[in-house]
């Protein structure tokens, strides 16, 4: 069973991006793998209902998000107004029930790494004690290189296993910029992390074939699961 985490430095990062480029890069090219997506906790309504609407996912919409809150915050603060705890039990059930049933699985995290998920964890400790095989989005634009030095240094810490980093043009980028603010060689020096490639700007973030496109021109053979 491969699982494959996607986590990124913040919120609006490009997770989910990412995550529904592989899940396209895996029914374009490995139609006859059985693989899922899970986004384990959900707070108002986004990641989940735009699984379900590209994807034919052999799941339930509890078991893609075991935890959904109305409240578009963190988790802890969410959960708070629904007079309700954040069950991580429940989340870890469901994970183990979906890694039964699948070849593979791409989770996408909440947030960024460094984001609570309760009063005492962050998705980096998560991360780490589930032993989940991680990679991280790191957005297109001034300060991306602190961003990704001081994540991977949390993720680290937290005792991640960081496979490798993805940049991602959350607005169009011309190479210029790409090169002079996310120069991979630089990225890659100062983290010791390999930078897997750069997701371009999409106009249209529902082309499932361009998406998987991209994907494929990622260094996916880094992950070692695919």
């Amino acid at each position: 069973m491969n699982t494959l985490l996607i986590t990124a430095t913040d919120t609006e990062a490009g997770k989910t991006v990412l995550t529904t480029a592989l899940a396209a890069y895996l029914q374009k090219y490995y139609p006859q793998r059985n693989w899922g997506i899970m986004k384990p906790i959900q707070s108002g309504v986004g990641d989940r209902e735009w699984y379900q609407n590209l994807f034919l996912l052999k799941q339930s919409a509890q078991e893609i998000t075991p935890l959904y809150f109305q409240a578009p915050l963190a988790p802890p603060i969410a959960a708070a107004k629904e007079n309700r705890q954040v069950d991580l039990a429940v989340v870890w059930q469901t994970l183990l029930g979906l890694q039964k049933r699948h070849d593979f699985l791409l989770i996408e995290a909440l947030g960024g790494l460094g984001s609570p998920v309760t009063e005492e964890l962050t998705i980096a400790d998560l991360a780490g004690q589930w032993r989940l095989p991680t990679v991280l989005v790191v957005p297109v634009r001034l300060g991306a290189i602190a961003q990704a030095v001081a994540n991977v240094a949390l993720a680290r810490q937290s005792g991640v296993n960081l496979k490798g980093i993805v940049l991602n043009c959350i607005q169009p980028r011309s190479d210029a910029e790409i090169a002079d603010w996310t120069p991979p060689n630089l990225i890659q020096s100062l983290t010791n992390t390999p930078v897997l490639g750069c997701l371009p700007y999409l106009d249209n973030p529902t082309d499932l074939d361009k998406l998987a496109q991209i994907a494929s021109d990622l260094d996916l053979e880094i992950l070692d699961t695919f």
